[in-house]
Parts: structure tokens; sequence; C-alpha cells
């Protein structure tokens, strides 16, 4: 049975994950409105993978026999202006993200809940490539997003991007 402190943690964590994938849906908005479609892809991938952690929390809760309790999802509130504006908010709210993921992880780590360390094991890596993907959109947008061929040639790479199911199991 998992202890009350750290379920309540897993389960707001359902609805951050919902927000976030409502965040990045407003980016590739967004994005979708300046013609980068490139760019509108990324964060479209980024929204189904929230989706997909937002499922993961609530099956992992499931699965240990604890009732969810969805919440209203936030209407996503930032300031769009310039180009990089959406990925600055990205690499802030990854790190958000992460301090998330790191309080439910001492939580569990003070009850001795060893299985959902492991569980978060894979949500502590994936932050770490989460931030580290946004620091590199923001890197490469410093580099090349005031050049119209360079900010073309970035869209189309960012356009290839396809969407992978995470791989973890519960």
């Amino acid at each position: 049975m998992l202890d009350q402190k750290v379920a309540d943690l897993l389960n707001q964590q359902i609805n951050k994950e919902f927000y976030s994938a409502y965040l990045y849906l407003e980016f590739a908005n967004f994005y979708e409105t300046k013609g980068l479609d490139g760019f509108a892809n990324w964060y479209k991938v980024q929204a189904q993978e929230e989706r997909d952690h937002a499922m993961l929390f609530y099956q992992y809760l499931h699965n240990n026999s604890v009732s969810v309790t969805l919440e209203a999802i936030a209407k996503p509130e930032c300031s769009l202006n310039g180009l990089s504006d959406p990925l600055k908010a990205a690499l802030e709210h990854e790190e958000y993200v992460t301090s998330l993921i790191n309080t439910i992880y001492a939580a569990a780590n003070e009850v001795h809940d060893f299985r959902t360390l492991q569980f978060l094991d894979w949500f502590v890596k994936e932050q770490g490539e989460e931030e580290k993907n946004a620091s590199d959109l923001i890197t490469k947008m410093d580099l090349f997003g005031s050049d119209p061929k360079s900010l073309y040639m970035l869209d189309n790479e960012l356009a290839g991007r396809v969407y992978a199911a995470p791989s973890l199991v519960l």
C-alpha cells in the first residue's frame, strides 16, 4: 500500500503532466501561426509525451490500488511574442517539472517506498533529457534563428521528429 503523501503527490503529478501537454500545445499553436511547422511539430510531439507521462502515473496508482482523482487542467498563461519565447518557457517549465519529480522521489525515499523509487527512476532520467533538449533548442535558436535560411533548416530538422511511446514497464 502506498503512503498517503506519496499517493497524493503522484495523483497531483497526473494533473501537472496534462497541464504540460496543454502548455506544449499552446507553443505548437504559436509556431503554427508563425508558419514554423517544424517547431509546431516538435511541441505537438512534446504534448503527446506529456499525455503519456500522465497516463503512466495514472496506471501506476491503479496498479497499486489507489483511486485517481482528476482535477481541472489550468489554461496555460504565457506571453509569447518572440520566436525564442516558447523555447525559454519550455526550459523553465521542464526545470519546474524536475522539481516536482524530485519532491515525489524524496517523499517516497523518506518512507522507504522502493517500488515507487524504481518507478520514478525513469522520470528522473527523462527529466534530464527534457532539460537538455530544451536547452539545446535555445542554443540552436540563438545561433541560427536570426538568419532566415538557417531558421528554415532548423524548422525542417524539427519537422522530422516523430513520436515514440515511452518504454517504461509498470
